[in-house]
């Protein structure tokens, strides 16, 4: 059975992104949401290739950018 390294660091990616971006939530820390649009990017620029309703996956990192934003303008007040 053939390993496929472009799989793996897609799921390893995605997972990252999702734990990164709940923790970073939870614990109200723009850094770790900034890392978890960073680490989605990747993802996101593959489905923005499809021709239906997954073309939206690119929205996850400004989304993730978007809240790192606002809990870093939230925090410094």
């Amino acid at each position: 059975m053939d390993l496929h390294w472009a799989v793996v660091l897609f799921w390893v990616l995605s997972g990252a992104y999702l734990f990164l971006f709940l923790g970073g939530l939870l614990a109200r820390s723009w850094r770790a949401l900034v890392v978890s649009g960073i680490a989605v990017i990747l993802p996101s620029l593959y489905f923005f290739g499809a021709e239906n309703w997954l073309r939206l996956a690119i929205l996850l990192p400004f989304l993730s950018f978007i809240f790192a934003y606002l809990v870093r303008k939230n925090r410094s007040v």
